[in-house]
């Protein structure tokens, strides 16, 4: 039988966009359907996953305003979250495949298939609605600073989770209200529908990061806070930016008094409701 360690690896090899997603949700069906007889087995994925030619990847810095109302401009912008989907699938890939040396429950890698297969949903859910508008994946720009995360904390658990699920997807649910109220002014309520169930199904994946970095600590006998708050200065690049959606990242199981003392200087008010 086919183990989990060689289904992860198989949609981190995938170079087509909308295969490695099906690919995903296969290999979730596939988890799930074994009811506990497929083996996780040790297969060491690679460094960097298998990416299509297109999108062009530039800097952060060089990434195109997007602004205005229009079919291209709102597709545009549904691209950056979609290539933030497309990573977070194969980042929900490697913390399977890449910690299988740590001792970790069955119920960790339950966790991570799950979250795979609802990234790889989000993926195919803003891949169909860029179609309707017109456009398809790689006809944006995007940039690669996303996996930079991913390789920094390849040999440590515990900074992997601090700072994937509970600094990066915890700042979607900082900036997908937002995306929410934008399309909303406009009248998109397709483009709405999509992202309320990617902000949903993200407070989730951030509360099984937060779940499993508690474990780890708990399991090593250290103080969570200060550790992830070590974990964070050392390996993500820079503070956190606010405003937080402090409602959201609770409910995940994301103190304040976790990230706040990490942040830039508050925004100020008019900042805070400048419109998008």
């Amino acid at each position: 039988m086919t183990t989990l360690s060689e289904l992860a690896v198989s949609v981190l090899t995938e170079a087509d966009a909308a295969t490695k997603a099906a690919k995903s949700r296969e290999a979730a069906a596939a988890w799930r359907a074994s009811n506990g007889a497929m083996k996780i087995g040790s297969l060491t994925p690679p460094d960097r996953p298998a990416r299509p030619d297109r999108p062009e990847l530039l800097p952060p810095a060089e990434m195109p305003r997007r602004r205005g109302q229009s079919d291209a401009a709102r597709a545009t912008l549904l691209h950056a979250v979609q290539h933030i989907e497309l990573n977070a699938i194969d980042l929900a890939w490697d913390m399977v495949a890449r910690f299988t040396d740590q001792d970790l429950p069955r119920a960790f890698y339950d966790d991570w298939v799950r979250v795979g297969d609802e990234e790889a949903k989000h993926f195919t859910l803003l891949a169909e609605r860029i179609a309707e508008l017109g456009y398809s994946y790689g006809d944006f720009p995007a940039h690669d600073g996303l996996w930079e995360a991913a390789m920094s904390t390849r040999e440590n658990l515990a900074a992997r989770l601090a700072v994937v699920p509970m600094v990066l997807e915890a700042r979607g649910l900082d900036v997908t209200p937002a995306m929410i109220d934008r399309f909303g002014r406009i009248g998109d309520e397709k483009s709405v529908n999509v992202l309320n169930i990617i902000l949903k199904d993200e407070i989730g994946h951030v509360a099984i990061g937060s779940r499993w970095f508690h474990h780890f600590c708990e399991k090593s006998g250290i103080d969570a806070e200060k550790t992830w708050q070590a974990l964070v200065k050392k390996f993500f690049k820079g503070l956190l930016k606010p405003p937080f959606n402090e409602e959201a990242r609770s409910v995940a199981g994301l103190p304040v008094n976790y990230y706040h003392p990490l942040s830039m200087p508050q925004l100020s008010k008019e900042t805070k409701n400048a419109k998008i």
